[in-house]
C-alpha cells in the first residue's frame, strides 16, 4: 500500500504540477530508501558459529547452540532472526565485539555423515517495512547415530543401566586396589595390610574393584529385526546398554571386526562405525 501510494501521489504530481506533491512524493521516497539502508547495514557483518553435541541420534530432538557474531566497527545488530535446518531463532540486539548465544531443536530423520546447510539470517529493522535476509556459511560437521530402540526379547549378557564408572567403582575381592581404609569387621582376612596395619593402632584392610564384566563381542548380523536400519537401532541400543552399565563390548561388521572397550570414546566410535554403516 505505502508503494502503491507513493506511484500514485508521484503520477499526479508530474500530472498536475503541483510542489506540494513533489514535495510529499519526495519525503515518502527517502522514507522507503532510509529504512532500506538501515536494514541493509543492519544485517551486515555478522557471522554464525554452530556446536552440535557429541551423541546426535536419528528422529530425535536435539538442541543445536548457536553463536551470532557482529563484527561491524560501531553500529550493532537488531531484530535477528537466525534459521539452521528448518529451526530459527531470534536476537533482539547484537552488539559489536559481544556474541550473543542462542539454542535451536532440531531433529534429523537419516543417520550417518551431516554437513549443515548455510544459515540465513532475517530481519524487519528498522520498521517492518522491508524483510532483508543474507546467507550466513556453517562450516559444521557431525555424525548421527542411528535411532536407538529397544530389543523386543533381552539381549544375552545384557545388564541394567549402572552408570559409565558402575564396573570401575563396584567394591568386590577379585579385582585392582582401589584404596586402603580401616577394618570394619565384615572383610575377608585375606584384605587385611598386615604391614600397614603394625604401623597403626586399627587394621587397615584394602579395598579391591570389583572384577571386570566378560566382554561381549555383537555381530550386526545376528541381532534380531526385519531391516538393516532396525537391527542397526537395536544394536545402537544395545552398544549404550552394555558400555554405560560397565562392560566391554565390540561389534562384528560383516568381516570387520572392532575389538570390545568399555570407555566413552569407544562407545562414540562403535555409535560412528553404525552411522556410516553400508553408506559408502
Amino acid at each position: 500500500m505505502y508503494v502503491a501510494s507513493t506511484l500514485l501521489l508521484g503520477v499526479s504530481a508530474v500530472n498536475t504540477g503541483n510542489n506540494l506533491l513533489f514535495l510529499i512524493v519526495a519525503a515518502m521516497l527517502a522514507f522507503m530508501a532510509t529504512t532500506g539502508v538501515l536494514g541493509w547495514l543492519n544485517i551486515r557483518g555478522l557471522a554464525l558459529s554452530v556446536h552440535l553435541p557429541d551423541e546426535v541420534y536419528a528422529g530425535t530432538d536435539t538442541f543445536l547452540s548457536v553463536t551470532l557474531h557482529n563484527s561491524k566497527r560501531y553500529l550493532p545488530s537488531f531484530l535477528v532472526r537466525v534459521a539452521v535446518a528448518g529451526g530459527s531463532t531470534s536476537f533482539l540486539m547484537v552488539d559489536r565485539k559481544r556474541p550473543q548465544s542462542g539454542s535451536l531443536l532440531l531433529s534429523f530423520p537419516v543417520r550417518g555423515p551431516l554437513q549443515l546447510p548455510d544459515a540465513s539470517a532475517s530481519s524487519p529493522f528498522p520498521v517492518n517495512f522491508f524483510i532483508r535476509a543474507t546467507s550466513l556459511p556453517v562450516h559444521q560437521e557431525c555424525t548421527v547415530f542411528p535411532a536407538p530402540r529397544p530389543l523386543p526379547v533381552p539381549a544375552p549378557g545384557g545388564k541394567p543401566d549402572a552408570g559409565e564408572a558402575a564396573a570401575v567403582a563396584a567394591a568386590g575381592y577379585d579385582g585392582e586396589l582401589a584404596k586402603i581404609s580401616d577394618y570394619r569387621g565384615g572383610e575377608p582376612l585375606k584384605l587385611i595390610h598386615w604391614r600397614l596395619s603394625a604401623k597403626h593402632e586399627v587394621f587397615k584392610v584394602k579395598e579391591l574393584t570389583a572384577a571386570a564384566a566378560e566382554p561381549l563381542l555383537l555381530d550386526l548380523d545376528q541381532i534380531p529385526g526385519r531391516d538393516l536400519e532396525q537391527r542397526l537401532s537395536f544394536c545402537t541400543f544395545l552398544v549404550n546398554r552394555l558400555v554405560r552399565g560397565g562392560r566391554p563390548v565390540g561389534l562384528k561388521l560383516g568381516e570387520r571386526v572392532i575389538t570390545p572397550g568399555s570407555t566413552r570414546s569407544h562407545r562414540l566410535r562403535l555409535l560412528t562405525e553404525l552411522a556410516n554403516y553400508g553408506k559408502s
